[in-house]
């Protein structure tokens, strides 16, 4: 902006009213303003403090001066002193700024004019002032940091006769430079930060993607360096500093169910196999439910990048209890050998959906039928065979990936078939979807309660519901088929498998209450059915309370379900959906 300049001429009182300055200060008689044209009199002159009937003084002056240029709308501010018989004429002298002609933006790209515009309360044909226009250049970068582009700077005003032209630096992202990193593969971090050389820099995006990059596990910290290279003010380097933690791990557990015994194993797996992003794992369990297993995954995907699983998995179950429409019907033991191979990728524009393919084997054997009640029902034994089948699932996840709480839908479809000619022993079609829709509660909530720390923009009160329905083309599945519900991931006032059939509908719907900021209340409602038809009028429902706890180990979960034939209390990791 032009430099604005400041004047007191104060030589005409002191030429001819020395002598009366010198002993007495003159009288004010009047006070006047000259040079403006479109601000009016009385305007500038409110903010004075020089008076008609006071004494003249040469601070009041000063400040009236500072008072009026400090309006905004002038270039220059004097005074002129006219002695007169009894006292003395203060006028003040000003010079009005340009009236606006035009008002221009040169370098913004993320915002039309128009929409700075709105930011800008001076409008065109008033005259420039400097104040107002100052709170308009805040209010326009203001803009750009609440969206996230917090490196935007207005890096230069011009205004020349009226012509407004204001110069908008948008750093865009120059080199990522990742350090620290001796066994992770830089791709591998690299991938995870999705901005370009060239792209705009958002720390709103730029956040999530480190988000990401720290949920992966790998690293005990990230610290993030800015840098401008010489004569580049519009680029800037990004600096990754990372220090990887331990990845691999082995674990040695002992537990005891009431209906598996004792049991205990070793497994060892990484979550970073050879820096590549992979898990792997392996182990084995003992006791009367004995599992053996082993399997490898690369679960990272874009449009260009596959992710895939592999693996395979061996059990010997003794005494597993059987339940029918919700009852116990007797015992039994199974024995199996089951293995599976999976591909799949993001598509779309957004990369909003994807495809995943699955190939699956399985050779079970159920045996021993024992301590069956009385007139017991016995769907099962008769399902001993081999199965091959085709899984493939749709997602389209339309979540806002950069808020740090889920807000949106997650919609997944999945077909899944069974076929003699791939060796099964069984064929069939089994379709399902699946809807997870999560919204905020805030707007709803604020100004009826008033709890401070509880919830907030980031920490949200938060519903959650997800439906699922599926049928199938059998009016009778195999039992390693059949869609089942109960237990901690579906219907929690149940046991688990209590309902099963070639037919399902689920409902879950919970209220997500933010207590402290590591400490949630749930409320929870769960509603559906499993059976050889959807019968609308005999659905189950259950109801509850859970609390959820974020700890060094991830997100605990508690759950205390009514339902069904007794409550039912549920202890795990992370959400149930």
């Amino acid at each position: 902006m032009k430099n604005m300049c400041v004047g007191v001429l104060l030589c005409a009182v002191m030429l001819t009213c020395s002598a009366a300055l010198a002993s007495e200060a003159p009288t004010v008689l009047s006070v006047g303003v000259t040079g403006n044209e479109r601000i009016t009199s009385e305007y500038i002159l409110g903010v004075v403090e020089t008076e008609p009937g006071s004494p003249l003084e040469r601070d009041i002056l000063q400040k009236d001066i500072e008072a009026i240029y400090n309006q905004g709308f002038f270039s220059f501010v004097d005074v002129e002193l006219r002695p007169e018989a009894t006292g003395v004429a203060v006028t003040y002298s000003v010079r009005e700024n340009p009236v606006i002609n035009t008002i221009t933006f040169t370098g913004n790209t993320i915002y039309k004019s128009e929409t700075l515009m709105k930011e800008v309360f001076s409008q065109v044909g008033t005259v420039f002032n400097r104040a107002f226009f100052r709170n308009d250049l805040d209010r326009i970068q203001e803009r750009y940091h609440k969206d996230g582009y917090v490196m935007v700077r207005i890096a230069d005003v011009r205004v020349d006769d009226g012509d407004i032209n204001i110069y908008i630096l948008e750093p865009r992202v120059g080199e990522v430079i990742i350090q620290g990193n001796k066994k992770t593969k830089t791709h591998v971090i690299r991938r995870e930060i999705k901005l370009k050389k060239g792209d705009l820099f958002n720390v709103v995006h730029f956040r999530h993607h480190l988000g990401k990059l720290q949920a992966m596990g790998y690293f005990e910290d990230v610290n993030v360096g800015f840098d401008t290279p010489d004569g580049q003010d519009d680029v800037v380097d990004l600096i990754l500093t990372v220090k990887e933690k331990k990845t691999a791990s082995i674990g040695l557990n002992l537990a005891y169910g009431t209906e598996s015994g004792f049991s205990g194993g070793l497994t060892y797996g990484d979550t970073n196999l050879s820096g590549l992003g992979y898990n792997f794992e392996v182990g084995f369990e003992e006791g009367d439910e004995a599992r053996y297993w082993g399997n490898i995954s690369s679960p990272y995907m874009d449009k260009d990048t596959f992710a895939w699983r592999i693996g395979v998995s061996k059990w010997n179950y003794e005494d597993r209890f059987y339940h029918y429409q919700g009852k116990k019907q007797f015992e039994y033991d199974e024995k199996a050998l089951s293995a599976y191979a999976g591909l799949g990728r993001k598509f779309g524009r957004d990369e909003e959906w994807s495809w995943f393919f699955t190939l699956r084997y399985l050779d079970v054997k159920y045996k021993n039928l024992h301590n069956a009640i009385p007139g017991y029902h016995d769907d099962l034994m008769k399902w001993s065979g081999t199965n091959v089948s085709a899984e493939l699932q749709f997602t389209l996840d339309r979540r806002d990936p950069y808020l740090p709480y889920p807000k949106g839908y997650v919609w997944e479809t999945y077909l899944e078939q069974a076929l003699e000619a791939l060796g099964s022993d069984f064929q069939y079609l089994k379709y399902w979807t699946q809807f997870r829709y999560y919204y905020p509660l805030n707007q709803f909530i604020d100004g009826l309660v008033d709890v401070d720390n509880m919830w907030t923009e980031d920490s949200p009160i938060l519903f959650a519901a997800r439906i699922r329905i599926g049928s199938s083309t059998k009016d009778e599945l195999p039992a390693f088929a059949r869609y089942s519900l109960g237990g901690i991931n579906s219907l929690r006032g149940y046991h688990s498998r209590s309902f099963e059939g070639s037919n399902v509908i689920l409902g879950n719907f919970e209220l997500r209450v933010p207590v402290q900021q590591n400490f949630s209340l749930v409320g929870f409602y769960d509603v559906g059915h499993a059976s050889g038809s959807l019968d609308w009028g005999n659905l189950k429902d259950n109801y509850g309370i859970g609390l959820r706890v974020k700890t060094p180990m991830g997100q605990l979960r508690l759950d205390y379900a009514t339902g069904g034939d007794e409550d039912r209390t549920y202890f795990g990791f992370g959400e149930m959906f």
